[in-house]
């Protein structure tokens, strides 16, 4: 199984008679839970964009203020505020079918049986809705993973910042775990620093791989006996800072790491395309017998402000 780069044609994109299955990530879970794809979030015209504009007090404190002294007007005390940005990146993809290759739809290889057809019925519109998931992965990947770099002329590229590096800015909480196996004493250390820093804990969802999923399971599982029922699956856990939610297990999460979100504070961001919208399918000038089109769109990810969510990382993995 492999894609082809360039002209798809009748040699490189085979058809088949069978059901289609894939064994990569097809759902985008955090992509659907702030909104999607389709500019449910925010748009913007810039392609920086504010994720919090933040202030701070000073330590609490009990005054000491007698009668004396307060005849006369402390001195001013005013809030100085600070803005934190991410910015939208592009995601783009192509399409190019000859015309030989889709005119012969009926043509099967492999292992074929009296009366088979193709599972595809129209190979573009099959092609376009993988390169769609195509772009659905990547901002889903990015989302978690993705590394802070702003434009600074054409040939920079612009690429938005994910959960795990939103938890390294200021006032965010990173527990390192130094190659330690996650247990409740790490769980309760996260919860506990992400609470000092300010965190809300108004929507919180705990994201991990297949092992750390495991993990939580054996942490926090209680299952009652049963002769013809066992096993766990942690879908909430009850904390002191609230009841926090657990999501499927994720293969986008890196293996050695915990990601406890606010995703109440998340939101998409996009910026249209002016008279075609953001994720839209145009066809391009044909130089030859082949339907050519692309996928373009820019989207970002509105983070929210770092105290409100938190990481482990350093995890041992085995």
């Amino acid at each position: 199984m492999a894609q082809v780069s360039g002209q798809g044609t009748i040699w490189n994109l085979p058809n088949y008679w069978g059901e289609l299955f894939t064994a990569d990530v097809r759902n985008t879970p955090f992509l659907s839970m702030i909104g999607g794809m389709s500019g449910a979030g925010l748009q913007t015209s810039n392609f920086e964009f504010p994720t919090s504009s933040e202030y701070d007090f000073p330590a609490a404190a009990q005054p000491a203020i007698t009668e004396t002294a307060s005849l006369t007007a402390p001195t001013a005390t005013e809030a100085v505020r600070s803005q934190v940005k991410n910015v939208t990146q592009i995601f783009q993809q192509a399409v190019k079918l000859s015309y030989v290759k889709l005119s012969n739809a009926g043509r099967l290889s492999g292992v074929n049986t009296a009366g088979s057809d193709d599972p595809i019925a129209d190979e573009n519109a099959w092609q376009i809705a993988y390169n769609l998931q195509i772009i659905a992965r990547n901002i889903e990947y990015a989302n978690f993973n993705g590394a802070y770099q702003i434009a600074t002329s054409a040939a920079v590229a612009n690429k938005t910042r994910g959960m795990f590096a939103a938890c390294d800015l200021t006032g965010g909480t990173a527990v390192a775990a130094a190659g330690a196996t996650l247990d409740k004493a790490l769980m309760d250390e996260l919860l506990r620093t992400m609470f000092d820093n300010g965190a809300m804990f108004i929507e919180p969802v705990i994201w991990v791989n297949g092992f750390q999923k495991q993990k939580l399971s054996d942490i926090y599982g209680y299952a009652p006996d049963d002769r013809n029922v066992g096993g766990v699956n942690i879908k909430q856990l009850e904390t002191d800072f609230g009841v926090i939610g657990v999501a499927d297990a994720h293969r986008f999460v890196p293996a050695a790491s915990l990601l406890l979100t606010d995703m109440s504070v998340i939101k998409p961001v996009t910026q249209p395309v002016p008279n075609k919208g953001n994720f839209f399918y145009e066809m391009l000038s044909k130089t030859g017998a082949s339907e050519d089109g692309q996928i373009f769109g820019q989207y970002g990810l509105d983070h929210g402000p770092a105290f409100a969510h938190g990481k482990i990382t350093g995890l041992a993995t085995s």
